[in-house]
């Protein structure tokens, strides 16, 4: 008979819980080597024998104590009624700091099953584990897993099954605190029990007295509690009185106590324990002196790597795009459905194309990415930070957010749940949209090669991302000098071993990365592309200011030009047709309307419209010159005529160098994507701080844009045409 069970997966950050969950569900969720990756519950399915399990893997936590959004989630789940088992997953590498939580978790009376996983780390420490002991300590089975190999999975899967069917035999020991505190959690058993109702009564009332004598903010807001403050704080008085330390911290050492034994028991050692790996590693790239500038080369070789690998898989989407619109324009007459053709050369694969082209960079840049979080060193990436950061009143902590922002500031700005201080929470979510995303990617991708030579492009790649960390600092600085004051706070940070990633972890995050921006293309930008070439195409002109025909007919019976000086002359004056008739769309009288107050920072109608078409996504920059410049320049002769110029070429030709780099410094500093506003407003709970922020956000961009671009005007910096 098929029976259906509800199963929580709980544990310490980075003990490779979120591994196992995918080993059991085959869900693919992104693994990160570093404290804080989930941040929300999550839940999958998967069937055991002929039984249904629904596993809900929850934020890793250190302890249950309620102090940080990670501890309130994991709480809130595990007080829910109908969980039927708790998987506890720990760093069996480092079994008396993991097992604290374990000592929280059984004092729920929940049955559990302990997963001593990554045990190929800690026989490789030495360490050698009397299990049956062990179970008997903890009254539940264990079972050694290697998560990242899938090793001991089958067996896992096995005792899951013995568990479900002896749940009402479950043996949880229940831990002596000592006479005094035994005594007061007595006392507040017996206020507790009468005033429990049937949305708390699954949990037993012990579990509750003792968060109440801890002062857990979670259990103290219940309102089944909310009479009896007087009766707790007497017997938190009376105790402390007797051992002239809070109940909260006797709690604690009684815990350790008891974890001491149980390990100096049931756990020795093979060999003599030597220094680590981990450790003669660390001892440089954590050193004050060499982390420093060892994690800046890192940075520039991660996008250097990104460039360049990118670069020949780049040009081999160029050329397949090219190819497709070759064979339509081939196949398709120009006089069966034109605006259908056009729409399908100038708006898709003009507008989507342009966006789908820069994808390899995306791939390499996510593979950068998660192999640096995979071996561990983002951690001390952060730990090396931290006295930078804490210059700008932030902590180290925030700097895991502000990295993935690297990747995209959606799932940044939820990150930062990880961040227990809600002053540093806030400051870092309006901060992380200074850090050029992968959407921005396809901008610089773009621009860089299009203005600047090769010797010069990993440089300028390396220091647009710098100027947004450098605007976020001062941001951050700012920001909690005036709107967010307060007192520094206590950052403790656990960096992990390091480990070899598994080509699997980093393949399948550089695989979803990549599907999340093809659907991206394929949904969001396809759909404003297509918006875009509305407005790009319609309506049309039908009578121009000159007689262009006429001219171009001049031209061609001029017989004193050469064939190549006919054929420039024919090309420009089709240009000017084109531009005059592209002027006359939505797009250009919006453009035309808006260029006086954006000519001061480099901008004409074009760069204008792309940059307010970007708000619904930054690729959308890219797509829209594509489409612009698709419209406006071309070639002049019958026989290649709707052949293009590759974008670059044009926007050589269009713009300076200077202006190039300022459309890549306003498209950093301004208004993020509708999404990373959205999330913005759902993180903070506020419409207000939406809108401050985008209008913000302009205005630094527009002021720093305005003055860069008129100090090199001024001193004739990067004012020539590349031709």
């Amino acid at each position: 008979m098929s029976r259906k069970y509800r199963i929580v997966l709980a544990g310490n950050p980075n003990c490779g819980k979120t591994t196992i969950f995918n080993c059991l569900t085959g869900a693919r969720q992104h693994v990160g080597n570093y404290p804080g990756v989930t941040v929300e519950s999550k839940t999958g399915e998967f069937m055991l024998g002929e039984d249904e399990i629904e596993l809900i893997d929850i934020p890793g936590v250190y302890s249950l104590s309620s102090s940080s959004p990670e501890e309130g989630v994991a709480f809130e789940e595990l007080t829910k009624p109908g969980i039927d088992l708790i998987m506890n997953v720990i760093d069996s590498s480092i079994p008396q700091r993991s097992l604290y939580l374990s000592t929280q978790l059984a004092e729920l009376h929940i049955p559990m099953l302990i997963v001593f996983n990554m045990s190929d780390e800690a026989k490789r420490k030495g360490l050698k584990f009397n299990i049956p002991k062990l179970q008997s300590y903890f009254g539940c089975s264990i079972v050694q897993t290697v998560g990242s190999r899938g090793d001991g999975i089958d067996k896992l899967k096995t005792a899951l099954a013995e568990s479900l069917l002896h749940l009402e035999d479950h043996d949880v020991p229940k831990l002596t605190y000592g006479a005094d505190v035994d005594d007061a959690i007595h006392e507040l058993v017996q206020w507790i029990e009468p005033a429990m109702t049937d949305r708390v009564h699954h949990i037993p009332a012990r579990f509750f007295a003792i968060k109440l004598l801890e002062k857990d903010t979670c259990v103290m807001r219940l309102p089944e509690f909310q009479n009896l403050d007087a009766i707790i704080d007497a017997q938190i008085t009376h105790l402390y009185a007797r051992h002239a330390i809070t109940a909260e911290t006797f709690m604690a050492d009684c815990r350790y106590a008891m974890i001491s034994g149980a390990c100096r028991d049931a756990i020795s050692f093979t060999q003599e324990r030597r220094r680590e790996i981990s450790d003669k590693i660390d001892a440089v790239v954590t050193n004050q002196w060499v982390g420093l500038p060892l994690f800046f080369v890192i940075m520039y070789l991660m996008f250097w790597f990104t460039f360049t690998c990118a670069a020949p898989m780049t040009a081999g989407i160029e050329w397949m795009f090219a190819w497709i619109q070759g064979l339509i324009e081939r196949f398709w007459s120009p006089d069966a459905q034109p605006v259908l053709r056009s729409l399908l050369i100038d708006g898709v694969i003009h507008g989507v194309g342009g966006v789908v082209v820069f994808l390899p960079n995306i791939l390499f840049l996510f593979l950068a990415i998660a192999f640096l979080e995979d071996t561990g060193y983002m951690a001390r990436a952060a730990f090396v930070m931290d006295g930078i950061m804490r210059k700008f009143d932030l902590q180290g902590k925030s700097f895991v957010p502000l990295v993935l922002g690297f990747g995209c500031n959606v799932p940044a700005i939820m990150a930062t749940r990880s961040i227990e201080s809600e002053r540093d929470r806030r400051t870092t979510i309006l901060v992380l949209p200074l850090m050029s995303c992968g959407a921005r990617l396809p901008i610089y991708v773009l621009l860089v090669p299009a203005f600047f030579a090769v010797k010069y492009q990993a440089f300028i790649m390396f220091l647009i991302y710098a100027i947004g960390v450098a605007f976020a600092m001062v941001a951050a600085r700012i920001l909690k000098s005036t709107l967010f004051k307060g007192d520094g706070e206590v950052y403790l940070m656990e960096l992990p071993p390091y480990r070899v990633p598994t080509a699997k972890s980093i393949l399948l995050h550089m695989w979803d990365r990549g599907v999340m921006y093809l659907k991206k293309a394929g949904t969001i930008i396809l759909g404003v592309s297509v918006l875009l070439f509305i407005a790009n195409n319609f309506p049309e002109k039908k009578t121009f200011d000159a007689d262009y025909g006429t001219q171009m007919l001049a031209v061609a019976a001029d017989t004193s030009l050469t064939a190549a000086e006919q054929a420039a002359a024919v090309r420009h004056i089709e240009n000017m047709r084109r531009a005059e008739a592209a002027e006359y769309t939505i797009s250009g009288r919006v453009g035309k309307f808006l260029e006086p107050a954006f000519r001061p920072i480099g901008f004409d109608w074009r760069v204008t419209t792309a940059a307010i078409g970007a708000l619904a996504a930054k690729e959308v920059f890219v797509s829209q010159l594509g489409i612009l410049y698709a419209e406006g320049e071309g070639a002049g002769d019958d026989e290649n005529e709707d052949q293009q110029e590759p974008l670059r070429q044009q926007l050589r030709r269009a713009y300076t160098p200077l202006q190039g780099f300022c459309m890549m410094l306003f498209c950093l500093l301004s208004i993020p994507c509708l999404a990373t506003l959205a999330i913005i407003r759902k993180e903070l709970n506020s419409w207000k701080w939406m809108f401050l922020e985008a209008a913000g956000l302009f205005a630094l961009a527009y002021v720093t844009t305005l003055i860069v671009y008129q100090i090199g005007l001024l001193l004739k910096i990067g004012t020539n045409h590349l031709l």
